[in-house]
């Protein structure tokens, strides 16, 4: 008798062990991409894939503002032909955002691990002068020579994986007010974005202002 009960003891002992090590694989297991769709009015449909393994918090930070429905119905206000097309400020001047920053992850601002470079496509933060002062602006690249003077100064994320031709038809047709500020004569409507985190959780850390 006190055999068969010490072989059960030693059954739910192995059944135990067993899951934890599932639970602690789970906590480990690696997720795809995230993957953003964004409906712009009278362009079409981009999507966008981000880039967690380069700034993990700016990649949290997008999402988290997409499933607040932040973007709904927001715009982009700026291009500079060329260069970068740039929106998500609920102002739709360049000078609003959620109310709050989050700390820049690029080199120049010591952090090391994002080397995305901007290339064409490439979804990057928007900031000002203080580095550590994005908050919901971004800017999408239009020309691989935009590197040369955005890498390791911006929180590049991400790249637009579908309808880049629909970003160059917007910098062929639409005009700014001028070429120094490159603000558009009639902002274009961010229709609807959406998310798919492949199953992933995403927690920003916030500055507060």
């Amino acid at each position: 008798m006190k055999k068969i009960k010490y072989l059960i003891v030693i059954f739910l002992l192995i059944i135990i062990a067993g899951c934890s090590t599932k639970e602690n694989n789970n906590e480990d297991k690696k997720y795809d991409n995230p993957i953003v769709t964004m409906e712009i009015e009278n362009y079409g449909t981009i999507e966008i894939e981000l880039y967690p393994e380069y700034a993990p918090n700016t990649v949290a930070n997008f999402v988290n503002l997409i499933e607040s429905g932040f973007y709904n119905g927001n715009n982009f206000h700026r291009l500079a032909k060329g260069f970068v097309l740039q929106g998500g400020d609920p102002e739709g001047q360049g000078t609003g955002g959620p109310g709050y920053s989050i700390k820049g992850e690029f080199k120049q601002n010591g952090y090391s691990k994002n080397t995305l470079s901007h290339d064409e496509g490439i979804i990057s933060m928007a900031r000002a002068q203080d580095m550590d002062s994005a908050g919901s602006q971004f800017f999408i690249v239009l020309s691989d020579s935009a590197k040369y003077s955005l890498d390791g100064k911006y929180a590049g994320f991400g790249k637009v994986t579908k309808g880049m031709e629909i970003l160059k038809e917007i910098e062929s047709k639409e005009e700014v007010t001028d070429n120094i500020s490159g603000k558009l004569k009639e902002n274009i409507t961010i229709t609807k974005v959406t998310v798919d985190t492949k199953g992933a959780t995403y927690k920003v850390e916030k500055i507060k202002k």
